[in-house]
């Protein structure tokens, strides 16, 4: 089971080493690939170092060196924000460019690249998301590369909190293990080298909605009042069940026999407390048609529209 991790005291892409999960080959090769913990080892070192200068200047002291990569063009979800709901795993995914200098085989079976999520400030995340593959990149030339990966999402493991919805940056990484074995304990990693990247790409993580529409009485008399009533909920993540979307805007809209097209008719608010997310409202009914609730979204919950409920008018 994947579960929320604590990693206040980790720092950057260091995220990684609360998220270690075991190593999946993304190429199906078979060969074994360092788990996010290895990979995170080699970031530490790295860090611990941040404060001298030159590519090779720590190698003497068992630390990797600067890669000459870099990653650009981070598109997750093709730029369409990541809705999650209570229980089923959401997989989107991520794209980018990967440049490097001549000198670095980034075809060997031991270099890695990724692009992952974080939440908070780089230098503290809040939470991080991984994906469970490594990415996998197409030479286009001697220095660049597209790559794909995936983001995973788990909303009924425990990983996400309701103040996780919001704005998630991206940051990338790189590693070049060049033959060290990541597994062990005595790996020189003065011959490893490593690239990361803070907010290379933004994206949105959204609640999933849904809005129901009620209008009755059907049939009913012409320029008499009809009532409709719906429902906004969206999911919560710390329950696993959906609830309602309190206070928010909602459009009644309608659609004439015949026609395609729905038009605005009043803006109902949902509600509070007992009636957390409800909708009512009544309207004179005069041409047969369907009404439906229509809602604009937020930036931790993703516009849904109702289904239709067509009213017979006599």
């Amino acid at each position: 089971m994947r579960i929320r991790a604590t990693v206040a005291a980790v720092t950057g892409a260091l995220a990684l080493s609360a998220f270690a999960v075991p190593a999946a080959q993304a190429d199906g090769s078979g060969d074994s690939v360092p788990s996010r913990a290895e990979v995170a080892k080699v970031l530490d070192a790295a860090h611990a170092a941040s404060g001298k200068s030159g590519a090779r200047a720590a190698a003497a002291d068992g630390v990797p060196y600067a890669l000459d990569a870099s990653v650009s063009n981070v598109k997750v979800n093709a730029g369409k924000a990541i809705v999650a709901g209570t229980t089923k795993q959401v997989t989107v995914p991520t794209t980018f460019t990967l440049t490097h200098g001549a000198d670095v085989d980034i075809t060997a079976a031991d270099f890695f690249v990724d692009v992952e999520l974080y939440k908070g400030s780089y230098d503290e995340p809040e939470m991080s998301l991984i994906g469970e593959l490594w990415p996998t990149c197409t030479v286009v030339s001697t220095t660049k590369a597209s790559c794909k990966g995936t983001i995973d999402v788990y909303p009924g493991e425990g990983q996400l909190l309701n103040s996780d919805a919001g704005t998630w940056s991206a940051n990338a990484y790189a590693i070049a293990f060049n033959g060290e074995d990541p597994n062990a304990d005595d790996i020189d990693l003065s011959k490893v080298g490593y690239m990361e990247q803070a907010k290379v790409g933004s994206t949105k993580l959204q609640r999933y909605s849904k809005l129901t529409v009620n209008a009755s009485p059907e049939p009913v008399k012409k320029n008499k009042t009809i009532t409709v009533t719906g429902s906004l909920t969206r999911a919560n993540w710390e329950t696993n069940k959906y609830a309602g979307y309190t206070a928010q805007s909602v459009k009644l809209q309608f659609k004439k026999k015949g026609t395609s097209t729905y038009t605005d008719v009043k803006t109902v608010k949902s509600g509070t407390g007992s009636s957390a997310g409800k909708l009512k409202t009544t309207v004179t009914a005069t041409v047969d048609g369907t009404f439906r609730y229509a809602f604009a979204g937020t930036s931790t919950t993703p516009a849904v529209n109702s289904a239709g409920d067509a009213i017979d008018v006599q």
